[in-house]
């Protein structure tokens, strides 16, 4: 039984430690909001060392590719003059195969008129390949005078820190900003800009033209020449099996001479190297024949579209203000300023220049203000 002391002793023990099981309730909630507070004050801190209001998920993107782009740049810098001597040496490989082998078949076979046909248009076909060519690698693609300050400019390079006119973009590979840039070509060792993109589109439609001539003028000689291949490789079988079986005294089957053999070789090289390069160059050329008539440049196209899409999202609609009519950008693209010397301008493009200097895209007084104001599609 429990005294009369022990019962008045109990509640007052239980009220005791409710007041300081809530004493120290209250003096943890002050610590608590504290530790929340400084928490939080962290955070702000850390995100105001690492904002940036042009950040995004395309800017994360390319911090994390970084690496990958600077070994690219790095190889296609340093692997140009290697792409430009393979062009040359395919190239005149081609034409060598064209003398040595095509033509002392071509002039036991063909007339006097398809003889002439032939050897105008492959020539002048190889004169225009040649010259578009060197003019592509040789002519700058135009770059922002710095040190100026009347020039129009719409932003700041972020690389250069230099003014940057419109359709102005910096190439990662020249370390320059290129005027009216559409990519760094490897096979040029050269950026297309302004000044130059004229001669890389002329140079890739006359490369894909003369390929087809040749993938399309020699194939009976390929089929020949592959049949003849297919023979050799059977007579070689044959003679092996004939070695093996040491019959000396049987009559040996009829060989190829060295002459022949690198012949029909060659005209198989050829009709598949030429076929190739038609495919890959024909689609290359017809892409930028498409933005050409657009009014775009390849980097162009890829900002255009996210404009489009962003000005949609809106109810807006989007409108390329370099964008003049198919036939008025074919003629700023090949710089023809006047119907009666079109001709000669385009067949003589080294006499004149592209349309404007670069910097300063206003219509050319000859577009229509029909043409001016048509949308991009």
């Amino acid at each position: 039984m429990r005294g009369p002391r022990s019962l008045l002793l109990g509640p007052a023990r239980r009220c005791l430690r409710l007041l300081l099981l809530l004493g120290s309730r209250r003096r943890r909630l002050p610590l608590l909001r504290g530790l929340v507070q400084r928490w939080r004050y962290g955070k702000v801190c850390l995100r105001s060392l690492l904002y940036n209001s042009f950040g995004g998920s395309d800017t994360a993107v390319d911090a994390a590719f970084e690496p990958i782009y600077w070994l690219v740049d790095n190889v296609i810098r340093w692997c140009g003059v290697v792409f430009v001597v393979l062009v040359i040496v395919l190239t005149s490989s081609i034409v060598a195969i064209a003398y040595l082998c095509v033509l002392p078949l071509i002039l036991r076979t063909y007339s006097v008129p398809r003889l002439c046909w032939h050897f105008f248009y492959s020539h002048w076909n190889l004169i225009l390949i040649v010259f578009h060519y060197y003019q592509a690698i040789t002519t700058p693609p135009g770059y922002p005078p710095q040190g100026r300050n009347d020039i129009a400019t719409v932003s700041i390079c972020k690389k250069c820190i230099y003014p940057k006119p419109a359709r102005t973009h910096h190439c990662s590979i020249c370390n320059r900003c290129v005027l009216k840039m559409d990519h760094h070509c490897p096979w040029l060792n050269n950026c297309v800009g302004h000044y130059n993109h004229r001669y890389f589109f002329s140079f890739c439609f006359f490369m894909t033209l003369g390929c087809v001539y040749c993938s399309y003028g020699s194939w009976d000689l390929f089929r020949e020449a592959y049949a003849a291949i297919e023979k050799m490789k059977q007579l070689d079988k044959n003679k092996l099996q004939a070695v093996a079986n040491q019959t000396y005294h049987q009559t040996p089957p009829p060989t190829f001479s060295f002459r022949e053999r690198v012949t029909h070789k060659s005209l198989v090289y050829l009709w598949f190297l030429c076929s190739s390069v038609a495919l890959a160059l024909g689609a290359l050329t017809v892409w930028h024949a498409v933005l050409i008539s657009r009014g775009e440049t390849s980097i162009e196209r890829h900002i255009n579209k996210k404009e489009r899409h962003r000005l949609q999202a809106k109810g807006r609609v989007f409108r390329n203000h370099y964008n003049y009519g198919c036939l008025d950008n074919w003629k700023v693209f090949l710089g023809v300023d006047t119907g009666r010397h079109w001709l000669t301008r385009v067949l003589l493009p080294s006499s004149h220049l592209p349309h404007g200097n670069g910097m300063s895209w206003d219509p050319p007084p000859w577009v229509t203000a029909h043409s001016a104001s048509v949308m991009a599609v």
